[in-house]
């Protein structure tokens, strides 16, 4: 079972679940789904994401009792949240592995160097350190404004 997070955290996981939500709400394709949901991947691992967007074609056929528990697929993208106790590299293969099952965008976000580590397939991670980070490929037209989610991590 998943500890509960820090308040620090919790306020940064519901910033991005919100911004995401909001550009969802524009296209209303596909899913997303916060901190608490679950993924059995390709792999035969389970891993939990703060934030996703899981496209259309693998909730095709998707059943309301199947919906009730982890998806058995990889979202297309997904956002990692440092919390005070996470560990860089600890986080940074997490994204390794969710790009090897299966996720196209992956974002690794630390909010106390106020910087973003973007994780694309077939690409090595690039550094992002602007007050907004754009999305691409399946979170085209995302944009997080981090200065918002910055704010939630200041003395």
């Amino acid at each position: 079972m998943k500890p509960p997070t820090g308040l620090d955290s919790s306020s940064g996981n519901s910033e991005i679940t919100q911004q995401l939500r909001t550009w969802w709400k524009q296209h209303r394709q596909g899913r997303v789904f916060d901190s608490n949901a679950g993924f059995f991947l390709p792999d035969g691992s389970s891993l939990s994401p703060d934030g996703d967007y899981a496209t259309s074609d693998p909730l095709q056929g998707l059943s309301s009792r199947s919906a009730g528990h982890f998806g058995r697929f990889a979202p297309a993208f997904v956002i990692e949240l440092l919390s005070a106790t996470d560990s860089l590299s600890e986080a940074r293969d997490k994204m390794e592995s969710w790009l090897c099952n299966g996720v196209l965008l992956g974002w690794l976000i630390d909010p106390y160097r106020r910087n973003v580590w973007v994780y694309e397939k077939g690409r090595k991670p690039r550094l992002e350190t602007g007050d907004r980070v754009a999305g691409s490929g399946p979170v085209d037209g995302f944009v997080l404004e981090s200065r918002d989610l910055w704010r939630g991590f200041e003395d």
